[in-house]
């Protein structure tokens, strides 16, 4: 189970938006794709081999960055070479948040999750 908090909704739709505008809607649907993809496999392993654990922003806090998912999307989606953001996240009770998801240049603002 997990839940996206609305920052981190407000950050897909962003970058979804960002995607569409500079590569049309194929790179923005297999964008898209690999978002929902890294995102289940947070879900499914929030502590596997690439997660990072990022205490300077919270206690918990860990980042999985969208290239550890390319080989898990369609062969379509792949083409998308060099993915450039990072999911933040943590688990908390019964759920996985799904904190904020920025860009690889970007941190995490200044208030602590």
């Amino acid at each position: 189970m997990y839940e996206i908090t609305p920052p981190a909704r407000a950050d897909i739709v962003g970058i979804l938006v960002a995607s569409y505008d500079k590569f049309g809607w194929r790179v923005r649907d297999g964008y898209e794709e690999l978002i929902a993809t890294a995102i289940d496999a947070i879900v499914t392993d929030p502590i596997q081999i690439g997660v990072q654990e990022h205490p300077e922003f919270g206690l918990g806090i860990r980042a999985w960055h969208l290239r550890l998912s390319r080989d898990s999307v369609p062969a379509d989606v792949r083409r998308i070479v060099t993915p450039r953001h990072i999911i933040f996240f943590r688990e908390a009770r019964d759920r996985v948040q799904i904190l904020r998801v920025l860009h690889e240049a970007m941190s995490l603002p200044d208030q602590r999750y």
